[in-house]
């Protein structure tokens, strides 16, 4: 798709203004922590590995390049390793702050179970939450919904390594 000078010159800019600032307000220390505890909670139930990225803006070469949030999900899922794990069972959560947009990439194992239009149903708690400044909460239970379906899916058969940090990751 072809985008105008204009429009990439406005999206650039929306992308360079966006602060560390905003996203630390969305998502103070406090919030990541809880977070990072319900992941780790869930992963003691099931075999999948999930991970959490929230990213202020593009970087402006994405931007600029007019990169989608899937494309930028797409390069995290791979860049940070959640295909890369035993059962390939991984699943990213993406925030992208400026662009208002929420994607989630599920590993070959999961994409096989879980189809695309559930995976829309966590995407909707996360954005019509966050269009009411409901981060923490909306966060919370989109993690539980992901948990839900791997504990569904890939139940535990009993302890296992964890294969990927349960911290997110701020960008």
């Amino acid at each position: 798709m072809k985008h105008s000078l204009h429009h990439r010159i406005k999206r650039a800019l929306r992308h360079a203004r966006s602060s560390a600032g905003h996203a630390r307000r969305a998502f103070p220390p406090d919030d990541l922590k809880a977070f990072a505890e319900a992941i780790t909670a869930g992963e003691q139930t099931h075999r999948g590995e999930v991970r959490l990225i929230v990213e202020k803006a593009l970087p402006l070469d994405a931007a600029w390049g007019c990169m989608s949030s899937r494309q930028r999900a797409l390069a995290l899922f791979a860049d940070h390793g959640v295909w890369d794990t035993e059962e390939n069972c991984g699943v990213l959560i993406y925030v992208n702050l400026a662009e208002h947009q929420v994607e989630i990439v599920a590993d070959r194992g999961i994409d096989r179970k879980i189809g695309q239009a559930t995976w829309q149903n966590v995407c909707r708690t996360l954005t019509e939450g966050y269009a009411r400044g409901e981060f923490r909460s909306s966060t919370l239970d989109a993690i539980g919904q992901v948990n839900q379906l791997l504990r569904q899916h890939f139940p535990s058969d009993g302890p296992r390594p964890n294969e990927l940090p349960d911290h997110p990751v701020m960008l």
